[in-house]
């Protein structure tokens, strides 16, 4: 039997690993990476050296091709991101969905098993300590660069669920501003948490204007990815 296994690995902290994962990228045949040199430094600072091999948005088709012959040739692999959990907000899912639309029959005959290894997620994490509602929300992963990302600040404003977004460092700048204009008047709060499980991680709430402000006097702290929620 071939086995895909789907590797939550750390968002910043190294040691945020599971025991499991541990052991399931050591006895891997293959592990898939985002990018080779991040997924190295977290099997040096845990004394795992293995074959590694880039899987990303870019990736040709060949490449998946030979995946997909590999697993039928009872090879185990495991799929990690960069930073989390593989699937959400990167080409994981994509590589998924592609194995199980070609290895259906094996996976439906027990010779192929994708499992899940969970690990850290930025959307959980941030959540557990932004201290807001929980019980519904929606998760947008990183918004479209134009077309509908205005449609989408509209949504938030008139939404009664919690909303939770990725933004990166480029872009956070403009996205609280259009935040500020969508949900101005409105009972809203804006929680950007950032450079989670890191050292200097950080959590800024208050209205879009706060936030907003906040960033525009420490234009230092504007670094890593960041976890906005609208609720």
């Amino acid at each position: 039997m071939s086995t895909l296994s789907v590797v939550g690995t750390p968002i910043g902290n190294l040691e945020d690993v599971t025991l499991r994962a541990l052991k399931v990228l050591a006895s891997a045949d293959l592990i898939l990476c985002e990018d080779t040199r991040m997924t190295k430094r977290l099997l040096s600072r845990h004394g795992i050296s293995l074959p590694t091999l880039s899987y990303h948005s870019h990736s040709k088709v060949s490449r998946v091709d030979d995946i997909i012959a590999m697993l039928r040739a009872g090879k185990n692999i495991a799929l990690v991101s960069d930073a989390g959990t593989p699937g959400i907000s990167d080409p994981g899912a994509e590589l998924v969905a592609r194995i199980r639309a070609e290895l259906g029959d094996m996976v439906a005959s027990g010779e192929l098993k994708i499992e899940s290894v969970p690990g850290p997620s930025a959307l959980t994490a941030a959540l557990s300590i932004a201290g807001v509602p929980m019980a519904s929300f929606v998760f947008l992963g990183f918004l479209p660069h134009k077309k509908g990302r205005e449609t989408l600040f509209k949504e938030m404003a008139g939404s009664d669920r919690t909303t939770v977004f990725y933004e990166s460092p480029h872009r956070i700048g403009k996205t609280l501003l259009s935040l500020e204009s969508h949900l101005e008047g409105l009972p809203k709060k804006v929680t950007v948490c950032r450079e989670l499980t890191k050292i200097f991680e950080e959590v800024v709430a208050g209205t879009a204007s706060e936030v907003r402000s906040y960033f525009e006097a420490h234009p230092d702290k504007v670094r890593g990815e960041f976890v906005v929620i609208v609720s």
